[in-house]
């Protein structure tokens, strides 16, 4: 793999994970563009040395896939878990949504450009569509709570 295919895979694992945070924050989430671009090429990089390093251990891909994933799982718990709230579920779809975006950076380094451009555009998909059966007032609610937490 050479130098230029490695910057254009940690590129577009920026550029489609920044377009997950986008619509996170489009929808006041904490977590934005910034955070989530990082995450890809935090992915990305991973990807990208695990890709070298299983030319020489086949095994290294996967055991550095598990452990990419493993660690991320951390900051997604940490956006779910809010001091002061009880008995509610937050932050779980933007949680999920860092899951994804470890993984399509993860995709890019390998350069399984399929993989991200289908898992990129099915994911913002979801993340646009609106929630059925969330009614007004609990979209309103969760708007102003997370305008009133930046």
């Amino acid at each position: 793999m050479s130098d230029p295919q490695i910057i254009l895979r940690i590129f577009v694992a920026a550029l489609a994970c920044s377009m997950l945070g986008l619509e996170r924050s489009r929808r006041y989430q904490f977590i934005g563009a910034r955070t989530f671009g990082l995450i890809g090429i935090g992915g990305a990089v991973a990807g990208a040395m695990a890709a070298r390093l299983g030319v020489i251990d086949p095994a290294a891909t996967s055991r550095t896939l598990q452990g990419m994933l493993a660690g991320i799982g951390f900051l997604g718990a940490g956006v779910i878990v809010h001091p002061g709230v009880r008995l509610r579920t937050v932050g779980v779809t933007t949680a999920a949504a860092i899951w994804v975006a470890a993984v399509l950076g993860f995709a890019a380094g390998i350069g399984e450009w399929l993989l991200v451009m289908a898992g990129a555009g099915f994911s913002l998909v979801l993340l646009v569509m609106p929630e059925p059966l969330a009614s007004k007032e609990d979209r309103d609610r969760a708007r102003r709570e997370a305008e009133t937490s930046r």
